[in-house]
């Protein structure tokens, strides 16, 4: 596909889609309570379609008229077996997080996905969730997919320390939780997401929070709610860098969610000099109007306590430090090399061939700015964020075009991101 390129002054105003994370979550706690939920503003991306599939193979009304989902949930103990695996696609989130779900079945189910899900590592929610008396296992006794989850009715409570910090294993071991006779601890090596202890709470369970040590006691029964989805500030990152990096641009993002655990990279684009504007605050959707514009951008170091609050914005992020002045050091984010793709590589390797100067580390990226960029033939790697960032990074192109292979990846998040670009683009076209 050939990208949008050499474009400043880019003015308008962008409904992001909802936020992918609590699109999931409210999915899963709709399928797990009692009653009925009701979902507004639900991301129906492929992803998130996925885990709506997935519940509904297990056996769970859901009803979807296109504006708004309503999940007929029965509890836990009326899913269903399924003779075939279940496919959900290219979403981590999905299969990570059903292992907790799952684990306390009553029965068998397998769950599988895509070529590149089915390379990505799933140690790191069995292991523990098989300390909780769970017998979850990965293809011919490895840690990938496809997953048999052997229901075990009788979970233990544990103790557990994250030895990295994570929201989807922190998440599937509170499912698990939730399902499991007596006290539940998890200690977090550092804060992550906190969506689902929250909707935990909104959908009358009990859970206890101080600093990084949660605590669930079960067997919980949870009730049927009404779930209003924000946008997401992951879909958002992209028009905020686009409008801070483009000449002469603002770009203002409508109902986008401001969880204090996701919103890292609002924290790091003030720290490097960019403008930004906070209005329409609603404390109790955590949502906000957000401004961004054009600014001169200075480096900075990323890293620690930090990463967890912005991990998949990271991509985006490294893009913006490209257009900073100085070295941007980002550190701490093993994380990225499990996600859809190796992303610390990707972003290297990819912007690398547009002319920015960046070196993969270990543990994250070091960059160099301000660079200009020029063409490339670049690719996703079938990555959404990473097929995103590239069209960003696309318009500062001045000369030569920039193609990029497997654009269609963008559809996981962002169905309609490249048509909500066109809408900012000095006339409305290329």
């Amino acid at each position: 596909m050939k990208l949008v390129t050499n474009k400043q002054n880019l003015q308008g105003t962008i409904v992001v889609p909802a936020d992918k994370s609590i699109s999931h979550r409210s999915i899963m706690f709709g399928a797990m309570a009692k009653g009925k939920t009701t979902i507004h503003n639900f991301l129906r991306g492929e992803d998130c379609l996925s885990t709506l599939e997935a519940f509904k193979a297990l056996g769970v009304p859901i009803e979807d008229d296109g504006a708004v989902i309503q999940v007929h949930g029965q509890g836990l103990e009326a899913l269903k077996s399924v003779d075939s695996p279940i496919d959900v696609g290219n979403s981590g989130t999905t299969i990570r997080l059903m292992m907790g779900i799952l684990a306390g079945t009553p029965f068998t189910t397998v769950l599988t996905g895509d070529a590149s899900l089915n390379k990505r590592p799933m140690a790191r929610v069995m292991d523990p969730i098989n300390q909780m008396n769970g017998q979850i296992s990965g293809f011919q006794h490895t840690q990938f997919p496809p997953i048999t989850i052997q229901g075990s009715p009788h979970l233990k409570p544990m103790t557990y320390e994250m030895p990295v910090a994570s929201a989807q294993v922190k998440s599937a071991i509170l499912f698990a939780a939730l399902q499991a006779e007596g006290e539940t601890v998890i200690v977090e090596k550092e804060s992550s997401r906190n969506h689902t202890e929250e909707m935990i709470r909104q959908f009358g369970g009990s859970i206890t929070v101080e600093e990084k040590t949660i605590r669930v006691k079960g067997p919980q029964s949870l009730t049927g709610q009404t779930v209003i989805v924000p946008g997401d500030i992951s879909s958002a990152a992209f028009f905020l860098v686009a409008a801070l990096i483009c000449k002469d641009s603002q770009i203002q993002l409508t109902n986008v969610g401001i969880n204090p655990t996701r919103t890292g990279i609002l924290d790091i684009i003030k720290e490097m000099g960019g403008l930004l504007e906070l209005s329409e605050i609603d404390e109790q959707n955590q949502s906000a109007t957000i401004t961004a514009q054009a600014s001169e951008l200075k480096s900075c170091t990323i890293g620690g306590a930090i990463i967890p609050r912005l991990i998949d914005e990271l991509p985006i992020i490294a893009l913006l430090a490209t257009q900073a002045n100085g070295r941007t050091i980002i550190k701490d984010a093993q994380e990225l090399k499990v996600k859809e793709t190796n992303r610390i590589d990707a972003v290297a390797n990819e912007l690398t061939k547009m002319g920015a100067c960046i070196e993969a580390t270990e543990d994250g990226l070091l960059i160099n700015g301000p660079t200009p960029l020029h063409g490339a033939n670049v690719t996703s790697y079938g990555d959404h964020r990473i097929g995103m960032m590239l069209q960003i990074a696309a318009l500062l192109v001045e000369e030569g075009e920039v193609k990029l292979d497997q654009a269609e990846a963008v559809s996981v998040s962002y169905p309609d991101f490249f048509t909500d670009l066109m809408t900012l683009l000095p006339g409305g076209a290329v």
